[in-house]
């Protein structure tokens, strides 16, 4: 397979993310391994609280839909995702509760997040890297949307002092945790071509 797409989100939209450094590298990273990549915000995709009712009565959101066409025209996904209180933030999750919401006629359940590998990488100032976070996140994933999360996570701690000038990652070992994860990424994808 010579055709490797990864898509490269953050869980978060705040100026100065962390995470969305973090995604930045990421995307470089897969960038410099030959991938074709797209890096996106989720402010460019902004969407209402999932309430059932509001589905029932307008049904699912011109953004959900546009971020489903994103996600179905990568063969690999890569999210960087904060951790609030050991949890995702409220707006990765309300991002992919609306995504899993559309599946086309003939398509399985959460369509978008089938067929594809996603990896799962997070920045956090604590000294566990957000990996509480991760955990939540990859259950939502694996178990609740059927998705394929390679093992391997990028986690990145005291994330206040771990990038440098140029946004890249000042500690070796975490630093390797990244490369190891994006490799693994595309190594991933290329099997299932």
């Amino acid at each position: 397979m010579t055709d490797i797409r990864i898509l490269v989100l953050s869980g978060s939209i705040r100026a100065g993310s962390y995470n969305t450094k973090l995604a930045a590298l990421a995307a470089k990273t897969a960038a410099m391994a030959d991938a074709k990549v797209t890096q996106i915000s989720l402010a460019d995709y902004p969407l209402p609280i999932y309430d059932g009712d509001l589905e029932a009565d307008t049904g699912v959101p011109e953004n959900a839909r546009k971020l489903k066409a994103v996600f179905q025209q990568h063969n690999g996904v890569f999210i960087a995702s904060p951790e609030y209180n050991t949890a995702v933030t409220p707006l990765l999750k309300n991002t992919l509760d609306w995504v899993s919401r559309l599946s086309d006629k003939g398509e399985p359940p959460a369509a978008a997040f089938r067929n594809r590998v996603f990896a799962l990488g997070a920045a956090s100032i604590g000294a566990l890297g957000g990996i509480r976070g991760l955990i939540g996140l990859r259950t939502i994933l694996e178990i609740g949307l059927g998705a394929l999360v390679i093992p391997n996570m990028a986690t990145v701690p005291n994330a206040a002092s771990a990038f440098d000038a140029h946004g890249h990652l000042t500690n070796e070992r975490t630093a390797g945790l990244l490369q190891e994860t994006v490799a693994r990424l595309i190594e991933e994808v290329k099997l299932r071509g």
